[in-house]
């Protein structure tokens, strides 16, 4: 009498591993998490430095803003809550330093861009001792921004100095105080600011244009083209994400702009100068009133953050609209 055979069959409630995709899955998980490990040993050297010397400060000072800490040899303080930014709502001094730093900060901003764009047309159009004329265009950025003021501040010398001297030559008035008078020391300070920060603004754009493909502009030229048409309609499209990322990032450099400044004017005349930045500094160190002078730091975070948003917003609109045609 035969025994009948016993099958196996696999029902829904009882699914049956195929063999070896069980270890497979195991160790393609084991080299993910490998993988991993790895990534955060990498980052882990840059990002220490990161989190000790720009996110714990940041931390700290905004906790301060919220107390009425004081810069003496034993600290005491106590939380106050907002107080300090209630005090900061009636302190015209601030606001009025704010409103400076904003056309400081656009006018170089946007100044920077378009001095730089045009240098960088200029040092990609073929030149001789091209390598000669790059290399002369990263000098201001070379520079500590310490010792170009004090250049700047001996060009602009009221007595003697190199500008007022060409001003008298040609029969303009040679004896102007540009750093000293009320309407000329702001500009004069803004023309500072963009001389120093173009070259790397020069350099970003440069190594933009470098990568636009040489036929584009030829088909443009045979299509009739003029040299603006061929910048609007091929060069610009192809900058701009670049621009949008060096503005931004100017942007903040300059609304932080500190030394320049202050080894310049010092904030003067009568406060022509006097950029947020600078006057967060000396409410800190020089009236010692760190809590009050770190909400001033938080409303300028808050400004910065707000300003950008929406700058950036508007340009990646710009650019859905330009994809959607």
């Amino acid at each position: 009498m035969s025994t009948p055979s016993l099958t196996t069959r696999s029902t829904p409630d009882s699914p049956v591993t195929p063999p070896g995709r069980g270890p497979a899955r195991r160790a393609r998980s084991a080299r993910v998490r490998a993988r991993r490990r790895e990534a955060i040993a990498l980052v882990l050297p840059s990002l220490i430095p990161i989190l000790v010397l720009s996110v714990a400060p940041l931390v700290v000072g905004i906790a301060l803003a919220f107390t009425d800490a004081r810069l003496v040899r034993r600290p005491d303080y106590d939380v106050v809550g907002l107080e300090n930014f209630g005090r900061l709502t009636d302190n015209p001094l601030f606001w009025e330093s704010l409103r400076i730093g904003m056309i400081w900060t656009v006018s170089v901003t946007l100044l920077q861009l378009v001095a730089a764009m045009g240098l960088a047309l200029l040092l990609n159009s073929g030149l001789r001792l091209q390598g000669l004329t790059r290399v002369l265009a990263l000098v201001p950025w070379a520079m500590p921004p310490v010792v170009v003021a004090i250049m700047w501040q001996m060009i602009y010398s009221a007595n003697g100095g190199p500008l007022n001297a060409v001003l008298d030559t040609v029969g303009l008035p040679g004896d102007v105080n540009w750093l000293g008078n009320f309407s000329t020391a702001l500009p004069a300070v803004i023309l500072v600011g963009v001389w120093v920060g173009m070259p790397q603004t020069t350099v970003t754009l440069l190594a933009g244009l470098q990568q636009i493909p040489a036929e584009l502009h030829e088909a443009a030229a045979v299509d009739g083209a003029g040299a603006w048409r061929r910048f609007t309609a091929v060069t610009w499209p192809s900058l701009r994400p670049i621009a949008t990322s060096i503005t931004s990032l100017n942007f903040i450099w300059n609304f932080n702009s500190f030394a320049l400044v202050y080894v310049l004017t010092e904030g003067g005349p009568g406060g022509r100068t006097m950029v947020p930045v600078l006057f967060v500094y000396l409410e800190a160190f020089k009236n010692r009133n760190l809590g009050y002078a770190a909400a001033m730091g938080v409303v300028l975070v808050l400004v910065i953050v707000t300003v950008l948003a929406l700058y950036l917003r508007s340009q990646f609109r710009h650019d859905s609209t330009e994809k959607a045609r």
